[in-house]
């Protein structure tokens, strides 16, 4: 990967400014990778639990160390609908994966660069799995073979958003649900791509839409939850949430369970509302009290909120990984954790990426660790000179993905164009594979095959 592609990628999921009145193009700014994963003051009576004192760092518990804990049993996966696979955006424990050795690589069209990135996690269901490029093309590829089963170019043909990037994918009963930084909404026969509504929107849409009850939900750069019916594609009730001009250029996508759906935004928010009305329920804000740095004022939540067995869990760009009871809004515990991805329960723990690199695992119930794997370490990056020559005066991380848990492993890729394998129980590194391409949207698991999108519109099949 050249320096000016790791620098445009970099400046994608760090800090920028976003202007959401104007056109899309993306504002990039030099972006600092310094860790920001600092301590957390201990909370007063009745708010959150923090698990780690002011003046610690994350540590396993001792009473944890080497400690087994219950798993649930690898079961097939046949269909992956929705970014995080289903409308609580939780899978549990997929069957997938084999010996990680990579089965065929497709290009699906115009990768990260100037004025365009790959964003939009691939969704798969009835045998074929679904990509978008950076320039809101819509592909569809046979999941076994990776043969291409028709291609959808959505670019609004009109003069007002010359750029754009970011957006994604949901597929329900025979319909692709399609967001898009060229501001529109848009639904799609699954299987010829015959586009059926669309929708315009006021501000870009950097996020995949959740789809569920017959709503699709969609959370904007200006911190707008949107609905839309999802057979006509008329607009539905909002929620606005604080505005923040300042956040990550990743977004999330809402969870939903039964009548409630979690979105969180670029202001910290963490909030519950009736999915069918959109009346409030409870929120918060995931801040932490004494941030240190500059970085750590970006108070983003731009991975997914997760519901998992009555509880939210949900991470933080300012330094907050927390879970959250689902029915009454109520703090269970948090740690300092700065992140900008989606966690992943399942059974006795949830796992988290941090962004300097650690991948957790941490005990649901209580949020103490059983394990920390640095997959940073080792992987600095020196920058800083005149022109990228003289003295090095800093040094930078890679970035990882969300994490998926499948066949008892642990799975993240990066922005050195690595996947890796960590044992789910121990947190050791099992296996190591370069992609050959970048990639900081988290891998798929359907059918017995890991799926990877990559930053040069790629779509990698691992089995």
């Amino acid at each position: 990967m050249t320096s000016m592609r790791r620098t445009r990628l970099l400046a994608l999921f760090l800090v920028a400014s976003v202007a959401v009145s104007g056109c899309s193009t993306v504002s990039r700014l030099n972006p600092f990778n310094k860790s920001d994963d600092g301590p957390q003051e201990t909370a007063s009576e009745g708010e959150r639990i923090a698990i780690v004192a002011a003046d610690q760092t994350l540590e396993v518990a001792e009473a944890l160390k080497g400690a087994d804990f219950f798993l649930p049993t690898p079961e097939a996966v046949t269909a992956w609908p929705l970014p995080g696979g289903t409308p609580e955006q939780a899978v549990g424990h997929p069957e997938a994966g084999g010996s990680l050795s990579i089965a065929w690589k497709r290009g699906f069209g115009e990768g990260s660069g100037r004025g365009a990135h790959v964003t939009a996690p691939p969704v798969a269901a009835n045998g074929k799995i679904y990509v978008m490029d950076g320039e809101a093309t819509v592909t569809a590829f046979d999941a076994q073979s990776g043969s291409p089963v028709w291609k959808t170019d959505l670019r609004p043909q009109s003069k007002r958003d010359k750029e754009a990037f970011g957006g994604g994918l949901a597929v329900v009963d025979g319909k692709l649900y399609v967001t898009s930084g060229y501001r529109f909404a848009a639904q799609v026969n699954a299987d010829t791509g015959a586009v059926l509504w669309r929708t315009a929107t006021e501000q870009p849409i950097h996020a995949a839409p959740t789809v569920s009850g017959g709503r699709v939900f969609a959370v904007s750069v200006d911190n707008t939850l949107l609905t839309f019916d999802a057979a006509s594609g008329a607009a539905g009730w909002t929620y606005q949430a604080l505005s923040e001009s300042a956040r990550i250029l990743a977004a999330s996508s809402p969870a939903v369970s039964g009548d409630t759906v979690v979105a969180s935004f670029g202001s910290g928010e963490l909030v519950a509302l009736r999915a069918t009305n959109g009346n409030d329920l409870w929120s918060e804000a995931l801040s932490r009290a004494n941030r240190n740095n500059a970085l750590s004022e970006i108070r983003d939540i731009p991975g997914r909120p997760v519901i998992y067995q009555g509880d939210v869990f949900a991470v933080s760009h300012s330094g907050v990984f927390s879970a959250t009871d689902l029915r009454t809004g109520q703090a269970r515990w948090s740690l300092p954790v700065t992140g900008i991805t989606s966690p992943w329960p399942a059974g006795d723990v949830v796992y988290v990426v941090s962004k300097s690199g650690e991948v957790i695992c941490a005990a649901r119930e209580s949020g103490q660790i059983y394990w920390i794997t640095d997959l940073g370490k080792g992987r600095e990056k020196q920058g800083g000179g005149l022109w990228g020559l003289g003295k090095k005066h800093f040094s930078t991380r890679p970035i990882w993905s969300s994490p998926l848990l499948a066949s008892n492993r642990v799975i993240v890729a990066g922005s050195t164009g690595e996947l890796v394998a960590l044992n789910a129980k121990t947190g050791a590194v099992e296996k190591t594979i370069n992609l050959g391409s970048s990639t900081l949207i988290g891998p798929i698991a359907v059918n017995g095959t890991v799926y990877v999108a990559t930053d040069e519109a790629q779509l990698i099949a691992l089995r």
